[in-house]
């Protein structure tokens, strides 16, 4: 694999990445459970060997991304530390432990002719992922690959370069350990932005999917000139409505977990919505919990009035991914006002309600239209390893193929198997 490159044709080597994982997807395609289950372990204990490596690498580019004026919360997301790595290590034995999914038999039936068809779930092929700033992503995406019999591309952002070098290196390792090619997860070993205009292009053919994960300006530029099928993660612009027969008590450590337990997390709080009837009673104390933790918050009129240093909201502000620790506050006349906030501006990725009422909920995890819905539960549960999938590329917004956690079983196809004895159409 070619780690330093100086003076490169970009163009050949990214076809070269290419057609190096399409090679790769015939072994992949077959690999027994048990050595892609070998390979998930092995890299986990390179991880941890590595991880001084990888705490070095990673100390790099914190420095260059404080040097460059990145914000904290962009920090946050770019920062490894012993307990992330860990989690990372953690993570790729949990994805060893899931079910494979190639090879699962979806459905099967027999026809009036005595023919037998199966549809059966297969690899996608090759996929490329693109991403920004967060390094956990190295590992997650080519691990999840991996387990449903896909070769990926990695394309990480350069301000995470290093890191992503790092994790990579620990990838390989176990991928040799376990006989498996090393193709099978490669890495986009230059910090060039042709290098993704090439992957958008499809590398001659050879790109069989692209996943985004990264902020707006990307996913758009992914989407308005990708030549292949994409899983679109867009921004998470999400939402809690605050109903008025919530358990206030739970309310309040909902929200305040869903803001601020990691401000720069796709599932963090970005809007709260709030009955009008809870503005006098309960609006103020949440408001002077939030600020007590250093939130910074913007609020419609009604909301102003109940506390102060509440700066007035903007249009911008309800389509806003901070990805800090900022919010955005409006009163609601009730559960439809809500909704109907929602469905302007939501992103489709995660909102919740609050509610003790059964049937609030209900109408609302069956109207909003979103990827994740969830009812009292914080909003930073939007992971596919809160979900059990061990892990995910990212959160699928749109409405095709995969949407939500994208985990192995999303990373499948898959073809249909008929089985004769020699029938023939009249």
């Amino acid at each position: 694999m070619l780690d330093k490159v100086e003076a490169v044709d970009v163009t050949e080597l990214m076809a070269e990445l290419g057609r190096r994982a399409r090679a790769a997807t015939r072994t992949l395609a077959t690999a027994p459970t048990e050595a892609k289950n070998a390979a998930l372990k092995n890299m986990a204990s390179a991880m941890r060997a590595a991880t001084p490596d990888i705490l070095a690498a990673n100390a790099i580019d914190l420095e260059t991304m404080r040097a460059n004026g990145q914000t904290d919360a962009f920090l946050d997301r770019g920062t490894l530390t012993k307990e992330r790595v860990e989690a990372i290590a953690k993570a790729l034995e949990d994805i060893a432990e899931l079910d494979d999914p190639v090879g699962t038999v979806i459905a099967g039936w027999d026809r009036p002719n005595g023919l037998h068809i199966e549809r059966v779930r297969t690899p996608l092929g090759v996929i490329g992922v693109i991403y920004e700033s967060r390094p956990n992503v190295t590992a997650d995406a080519g691990a999840l690959c991996l387990k449903a019999g896909n070769a990926v591309i990695l394309r990480g952002g350069s301000d995470t370069i290093n890191s992503n070098r790092a994790i990579h290196a620990a990838l390989q390792k176990g991928l040799e350990q376990a006989g498996l090619p090393g193709d099978a997860i490669q890495i986009v070993p230059i910090a060039d932005r042709a290098a993704v205009g090439e992957m958008l292009k499809g590398l001659e053919g050879n790109l069989d999917v692209i996943v985004p994960r990264g902020g707006k300006s990307l996913v758009a530029r992914v989407q308005t000139e990708a030549r292949v099928p994409v899983f679109a993660h867009l921004e998470g612009l999400v939402h809690i409505f605050i109903d008025k027969a919530a358990d206030l008590s739970k309310a309040r450590d909902i929200v305040l977990n869903s803001k601020l337990r990691r401000t720069g997390i796709c599932g963090a709080l970005e809007t709260l919505l709030v009955d009008e009837s809870l503005a006098d009673s309960f609006l103020p104390e949440l408001m002077a919990a939030l600020q007590e933790k250093d939130c910074c918050i913007r609020g419609d009129a009604r909301t102003q009035t109940v506390g102060n240093g509440i700066e007035a909201a903007t249009d911008e502000d309800w389509t806003t991914e901070y990805l800090d620790k900022i919010l955005s506050v409006k009163v609601v006349s009730g559960l439809d006002e809500a909704m109907d906030h929602i469905a302007r501006y939501s992103s489709s990725h995660t909102d919740c309600i609050i509610t003790e009422d059964p049937a609030a909920a209900e109408t609302f995890l069956n109207e909003v239209d979103s990827a994740i819905v969830l009812h009292n539960a914080s909003t930073q549960f939007a992971d596919g390893g809160e979900f059990g999938m061990g892990a995910e590329i990212g959160i699928a917004t749109g409405r095709m193929h995969a949407r939500g956690p994208v985990g192995v079983e999303q990373l499948t196809s898959f073809k249909y198997k008929v089985r004769g004895s020699g029938q023939t159409r009249p």
